[in-house]
């Protein structure tokens, strides 16, 4: 069952946001996008899951032509007081875009699959409507924080309560059903609890994004692939019932 956002469960989520953990992440996002993703000035970009915008907000900065969908009325209207005109903002559930095919350059889901009830269907709808780019970003289960927010869901946090968490591997596996054997890329935003940092229990390894499948947080681009398959059709129409054939036909002499 999908999670929509309420005024209730966005306060949930800003309390985050302005955690350390959240604060992090969002400050290291800027950068993996910018690493993983083929960026250029002026291309289409959809932002599945949208929320209020702060990642909209960011992907403009980057000059990108940005549009947003929530499943959230309210979500969108909060989003629409901060980016007014600037933005093409849209109420839909994430399983069934109003788009057309290939609409949009990139497509990104950050902290949307999640919340959602099908995971699959929300990732084929965004392979869908994306023509170069899908970006997916997602709390890692086999981190630390992971067992921290079930934690808090339990005792009250409404937004870590029915929350679904992914690793690496499920993801990759995801997107591997949703587009096929498609190239993806992925890095990992990491964040260890300072005590074993300096107890020297964080091999030297984990702390490059790239090298660590136990991050906090997951990132992963995956790049469409578009195949075109020649259907033989069975000739329906008798050749005795075909008119004069075309290399027989006579050219009548040029007119000026």
């Amino acid at each position: 069952m999908s999670t929509i956002f309420t005024r209730e469960l966005h306060e949930c989520y800003c309390r985050w946001q302005s955690s350390h953990q959240g604060r992090a992440i969002e400050t290291a996002l800027e950068n993996i996008i910018a690493s993983l993703m083929d960026l250029q000035p002026g291309l289409r970009v959809l932002d599945i899951g949208c929320g209020t915008g702060n990642h909209l907000l960011l992907l403009s900065r980057l000059g990108l032509d940005v549009s947003g969908v929530d499943a959230s009325s309210f979500m969108i209207e909060e989003a629409r007081k901060r980016l007014g005109n600037r933005c093409n903002l849209r109420t839909c559930r994430a399983e069934d875009l109003p788009f057309e095919d290939n609409e949009f350059d990139l497509v990104f889901i950050i902290n949307t699959l999640e919340f959602v009830g099908d995971q699959l269907q929300v990732l084929k709808e965004a392979g869908r409507v994306a023509s170069r780019q899908v970006f997916i970003g997602a709390f890692n289960s086999l981190s630390w924080s992971a067992l921290a927010n079930k934690i808090q869901g339990l005792f009250g946090n409404t937004m870590f309560r029915n929350m679904r968490l992914f690793n690496l591997w499920g993801l990759k596996n995801l997107v591997k059903k949703a587009y096929g054997d498609v190239p993806v890329s992925w890095q990992c935003v990491c964040l260890y609890p300072q005590l074993l940092d300096k107890m020297g229990l964080v091999p030297q390894a984990w702390r490059k994004d790239s090298m660590a499948p136990f991050g906090n947080f997951i990132a992963m681009r995956a790049t469409m692939l578009y195949t075109f398959r020649a259907h033989s059709m069975p000739l329906k129409v008798k050749m005795e019932d075909v008119g004069q054939p075309v290399t027989q036909a006579r050219v009548g002499s040029p007119t000026c």
